[in-house]
């Protein structure tokens, strides 16, 4: 069952807050590269729960995190790690928590050696690389990153296939948006 037919099981307010992220983020590319260490950490927060969790959260954890930006991310102390762990408002896992404070370093490491988060993603992505050789590389690159996260991840940023369905009309903008780039 792809997105978009999930989509059809839903009701109320969990319909609403799906089909804000599947019409307006899901499958759309992303050039900034605060927002894609966003929706990384989204998906390592999300893993073993429910995508419904993260969606309610997403503004407390924006809040939480500095609105994602990466370099104060980077910069978290012990005191900003409590912090966050005391925070009800977010998943409060400290595996998660370390994650997204050594990722945000990694990144800046990136962004160092090749401009941005976003030309790392792209140098990569011309490898013509399959599921599992990203695998690999996120693994190797940045903490609690599984298979699912990587793959969910690479997917919501509009790297690999398998967003939307074909008929989905959603589909169809984000091809459009692709080709104008």
């Amino acid at each position: 069952m792809t997105y978009c037919e999930y989509l059809k099981t839903l009701k109320g307010d969990v319909l609403k807050l799906h089909s804000e992220y599947h019409d307006n983020h899901y499958g759309f590319p992303i050039n900034d590269d605060n927002k894609l260490f966003e929706r990384l950490m989204f998906e390592i927060n999300q893993a073993g729960l429910n995508w419904v969790l993260i969606l309610k959260k997403q503004d407390n954890f924006r809040k939480a995190f500095d609105n994602f930006e990466i370099k104060k991310v980077a910069a978290y102390t012990e005191q900003d790690f409590q912090r966050l762990m005391n925070d009800p408002g977010i998943i409060r896992n400290k595996l998660k928590i370390n994650a997204a404070i050594e990722n945000a370093r990694v990144i800046l490491r990136i962004q160092a050696e090749h401009g941005s988060f976003k030309k790392w993603i792209e140098l990569n992505e011309k490898d013509n690389k399959n599921l599992n050789d990203w695998i690999k590389l996120f693994r190797k690159t940045f903490r609690f990153t599984g298979g699912e996260i990587v793959n969910e991840f690479l997917m919501s940023i509009g790297i690999l296939q398998g967003a939307h369905s074909k008929e989905c009309h959603i589909y169809k903008k984000i091809e459009k948006l692709r080709k104008s780039k």
